[in-house]
């Protein structure tokens, strides 16, 4: 801490022309109030949303359910993503844990639809790619 507070010292110095202790004080206040406003349960959910997409098998059911716009049964899922049932039901199970993905028994089979964050989320993805 000692090294990221003398470097800030003389980030602060080269910003304001000189650099006191009080100001030095004042910006870790500052940086603190940011870091606690960040909540570690928010960024806990946040991390497990990304943990979810960040395999691709997931990130493909989500997108697929996204572009359904509707729900899918399980063994629609199952013929466009090459898995054993077990897991497409452990991948299934993350996505509803990370809230990306809602299921309802419907008599024998179990349907899945996107939720109104993954829809969100695969929007900005599909936004923030450009074509080269």
């Amino acid at each position: 801490m000692a090294q990221a507070t003398e470097r800030l010292r003389r980030y602060l110095d080269d910003e304001l022309g000189e650099c006191r202790s009080e100001d030095v004080e004042r910006r870790l206040d500052e940086l603190s109030t940011l870091e606690a406003a960040l909540g570690t349960a928010q960024m806990g959910a946040e991390l497990d949303v990304l943990s979810a997409l960040s395999n691709e098998m997931r990130y493909t059911l989500v997108r697929v359910l996204v572009a359904a716009g509707e729900e899918l049964c399980v063994c629609e899922l199952n013929a466009v993503v090459d898995v054993t049932e077990s897991g497409l039901s452990h991948a299934l199970s993350q996505l509803v844990d990370a809230g990306l993905v809602d299921g309802r028994k419907d008599g024998r089979w179990k349907k899945y639809r996107a939720t109104n964050r993954a829809v969100a989320l695969v929007t900005v993805l599909e936004g923030s790619v450009s074509d080269e």
